[in-house]
Parts: C-alpha cells; structure tokens; sequence
C-alpha cells in the first residue's frame, strides 16, 4: 500500500475554473479563516478554459465591485448582434431573440479572466495549486471527505516509474466539485450517490474556437454574430459564433449538438466547413489562426441537473449543468453557481441544502425559464426555432417540461440511416486537418505516460462497432484520438493520447459507454492562448 502525504484543509476545490474560483473568493469574503485550496490539473490557471466568451457582467461585479477598472485582460463591449440562418450559399438576416441579445455584455478570454481571478483569490491566502489533478474522491462514513491527486512519473504500463510520486490526499470538510462538463470526479459521484436519479439524462454540444488575426479593417469590434442551418442538416443542431475583438482580431467558434443521429457526421469537419461560407470566408481570407481549442458544454439545462449536493460534498458550475444555452453563456451562471454555494457553505456549515438554494436563487430560475428551448430543436430546426419564439413569447410558463435524451443512445446504426448530402466545400482556409488543429491548442502529453483514456474491451471496436456504427469515435473525437489501424486480424484501435485536448467528447457519444476520460498526469493537455 502506498503512504501517500496528507493535507488537510476546511475547504477543497477542484477545478480552477470562474465557478471555483468564485465559490474560494466568496467563502473567504465572508469567512476569513477558512482554509481553502484550489486543484487545478492544467498546467496554469486558464491553460484549459475554453469559452464563447461574452460574459454578462452583472454576477462577476457583485463578486468583486469594481472590477473592470482593474481587470487587465481583453474586455471589449459588445455593440451590435446579428442572428443569420445560413444555406450553402447565403445568409438570411433573422430578428435576434432576446437571449441573444448583448447589450451592456462583454466579449473576454475566459483564459485571461480565471488566470487575473487566481491572482485575486491568493490575496486572500487561498492556495491555488495547478498542474494537480484531482483522480478520486475520499470517503469516510459515507461522506465525501476530500480528494486524491492523481500520482506523478508513472510508467507507460501503469507500474511506478524513477521519478514516481504518490498523488497527496486532501482532507476536507467540505469539496466542492467545480471540474466543468463531464468532470471525472463529478461522473464517480453522480453514480455514487445516485445524484441523477429524478433528473433527464445530461446532453452536450462540442464546442470549437479559433482565435484568428485578420489584415486591417476587417473587424468591427464588438460586433456579435450568430448562425443557424448550413452546414448541418435540420434535423442537426449546430450553430456559429463570431465575436469581432479589437487589433484586429476575431473569435470564430461552432457548436455541434451531440445529440445527433449520423453515425457518419464529423463535427469538427462541420466547424472548418462554416469557415468557407461565402458570408464567413472572405472575413478570414488572409488571416491566421493564433490558437484553437474544443471542449463539450453542459447543454441539458434544468431538467438535466442532478442533485447539487451530497454529503461532504457540492457541484456547481458546468459540473452541475448551470449553462444558458439559449444564451449560449455560462460564465455568469457559473459565477453566480460558485457565490451562491459560497452563502449557503458559509451560513449553515453543511452541504446539504445547497440544491433547493441553487433552484430558488436568480441563476436556477434562469434555467427554467428556458428549460424547453434547447429540446425543442429535437424535432428538426424550423420546429425548434417556432418553439423557441413560443416559450418566449409565454416566458417559459407552459406547464410542461420537455426531457432530454442520452446522446449516445442518439446514435443510428448505419444500416439504419441514410446520410444527407451536406453540400460541403474544398476546404483552402486553416487548419487542413484535425492534429493540424493540435497544434494551435499547445498540448503537451509525456507520451511515457499511461493512456488516459480507457477503453474497457477494444474489441467491441474491431467487431461490432466497426460492423453497427463504422467506428464513430474517429468522427466525434476532433484531436484524432481514436484511430483503427492495421487490417483483417491485426486491425486494432490505436488510441493517439498525446492529442486529447481534454474535450471528453468521446466519454459521451461513444455509442457503447465503454470509453471512460480519466485525469492524465499532472499538467497535461492543452495549454489554450486568450481562449
């Protein structure tokens, strides 16, 4: 058995991200004594935060008034919104529904705004530790009671490398799970506690950005846009975004429901294809791309949360599912997640509680507000745009609540579907495939390292899924992870994981449920640029 160090604290935090950071700097607004760290498993606070990013301000400046006047990352105020349903060769200007609209919003790099949000929570003495990822939950009495980081210098098989180290434990009164979409930790405890018990089943988009530097005069700062239609098909949700920055620079970013049925489609061939409509191609003609990201959101929105709270222990932020995505915003709502955990930790020293605050505060009755529009758009676009208006119209008072479904059950087989003729383009504009993309994120993976991502029984891939589905992880996965190499006996699943960038696509649409995303070493993965 391996002694591992202990350090114990009130307070544990995983993940380093705005509802983390947020939940450490309220608790110790109101609690100065309280010990709290934060486990962050990217190399530096930001190297893995991937967002649109307009942030509604309102949440970030009750946290900490004044901020803007401070901040020195990118802020650029949003100026005017434009919301387009695009074919394959035009672009038809629609009235932006009122989620969409941006008046007195921002456009930032969420990377910059977690890296200055670090800087504010270590001046009230919280520990922030990144570079350590959080591989298990600890329990004791069958209450959460910390976490265990992942171990250090492992060999490729697994056994104890010359550099080895043990991962710490941390001890704590309270940990609070702030990981994002898909958290691996959230995952083990949802299952544990039986979190998602009276809940929909939670359904994702994965989202693609590219950061792109433009010649002069092509951008209008502060202008909005967003798309609909082309290049999917109606009965596929995806939609665009372009957020024109200052010196020149813009945002491009596309976001692929993982609810859909081809087992053929490739959402990170659908994000390059938007790039060369006519209305987008020529913004980036001449232009290059600085960095690139993907990462899954958290899109099944009210009826998909599972229950906040556990003994020992809170999710909050995407872990939770706090994302807008008629808005398609989360950073206010994992700010407003992470502060209103903070309150209830601090009035009544107890976990228990947190889900019925959560639902009655400002950020849940958002979600049920719009809880019908995302699973409206089930029955194609046209249906989801006609229901859209009507809960709007109503204010999400209709007396029913739409449920989700598992994306990976979402899958057809292919015998079972026909895939449409998506009208795609000879792709010129950057980059030319997906490890091209790779690049642009900054990843870096000790390829000594153990694989990360686990396969329970590879030759599920080689008979029946090649058979079913035709291997759909080499579509989904948009860093090249999954490859089937080799023929006829010697084929076999090659699994690339230097390339991960973390997105866990493939731990949600994989139609078999037997890939599971785990922590790599510390450190590991992307290393995002003003994302």
């Amino acid at each position: 058995m391996t002694d591992r160090e202990i350090m114990p604290y009130d307070v544990v935090v995983v993940g380093g991200g705005p509802a983390g950071l947020s939940f450490a700097i309220r608790l110790k607004q109101i609690k100065p004594d309280t010990s709290v760290c934060i486990l962050e498993k990217g190399a530096a606070i930001g190297a893995h935060s991937l967002s649109g990013a307009v942030l509604e301000p309102g949440p970030l400046e009750a946290l900490l008034p004044g901020w803007q006047s401070t901040y020195p990352g990118m802020k650029v105020a949003a100026a005017q919104d434009e919301f387009l349903l695009l074919t394959a060769k035009s672009a038809l200007r629609l009235p932006t529904p009122p989620q969409m609209k941006n008046h007195g919003n921002l456009i930032v790099s969420l990377g910059q705004l977690t890296a200055w949000l670090a800087t504010q929570a270590e001046s009230l003495g919280i520990d922030v530790f990144p570079g350590f990822p959080a591989a298990e939950a600890l329990f004791e009495d069958g209450a959460v009671q910390g976490i265990r980081i992942g171990d250090m210098g492992l060999a490729h098989d697994g056994t104890s490398g010359p550099n080895y180290a043990p991962g710490v434990e941390i001890h704590a009164s309270l940990t609070v799970l702030a990981e994002g979409s898909r958290g691996s930790v959230t995952k083990q405890l949802i299952k544990r506690f039986e979190l998602d018990a009276t809940a929909s089943p939670p359904t994702f988009g994965l989202g693609f950005k590219e950061l792109w530097q433009l010649p002069p005069g092509r951008t209008q700062p502060g202008k909005i846009q967003h798309t609909v239609g082309w290049p999917v098909d109606s009965k596929t949700y995806g939609g665009s975004f372009l957020y024109h920055l200052d010196n020149d620079r813009v945002y491009v970013g596309y976001v692929a429901g993982l609810d859909y049925r081809d087992p053929r489609f490739k959402p990170f061939e659908a994000f390059q294809q938007f790039k060369h409509h006519p209305h987008v191609r020529g913004l980036l003609e001449g232009g290059e791309i600085l960095s690139a990201g993907a990462r899954t959101i958290a899109a099944g929105g009210w009826q998909s949360l599972p229950k906040l709270d556990m003994p020992g222990a809170l999710l909050i932020g995407d872990a939770g599912g706090t994302l807008n995505v008629p808005k398609i915003k989360g950073i206010h709502q994992a700010i407003r997640s992470g502060t209103a955990a903070a309150e209830h930790f601090a009035a009544s020293g107890r976990s228990q509680g947190f889900d019925a605050h959560w639902r009655e505060s400002p950020g849940g009755r958002e979600l049920y507000k719009v809880r019908n529009i995302k699973p409206g758009f089930k029955l194609g676009l046209y249906v989801g745009i006609a229901n859209a208006a009507l809960e709007t119209l109503t204010g999400g008072k209709l007396p029913w609540t739409l449920a989700n479904r598992a994306d990976a059950g979402q899958l057809k087989k292919l015998a079972e579907y026909t895939s449409p003729d998506r009208h795609w383009v000879d792709r010129t504009l950057a980059p030319r495939d997906r490890v091209s993309s790779v690049d642009f994120a900054g990843n870096s993976h000790d390829e000594s390292q153990p694989v990360h991502l686990k396969v329970a029984d590879t030759s599920v891939c080689v008979t029946q899924c090649t058979t079913a589905y035709g291997n759909p992880c080499q579509n989904f996965c948009p860093a090249g992870v999954y490859e089937m190499v080799g023929e006829g006996a010697e084929r076999r699943l090659q699994i690339n994981a230097a390339n991960c960038v973390h997105c866990k696509a493939c731990d949600i649409k994989d139609p078999y449920g037997i890939i599971t995303w785990t922590t790599p070493e510390g450190g590991s993965g992307p290393n995002y640029q003003n994302l």
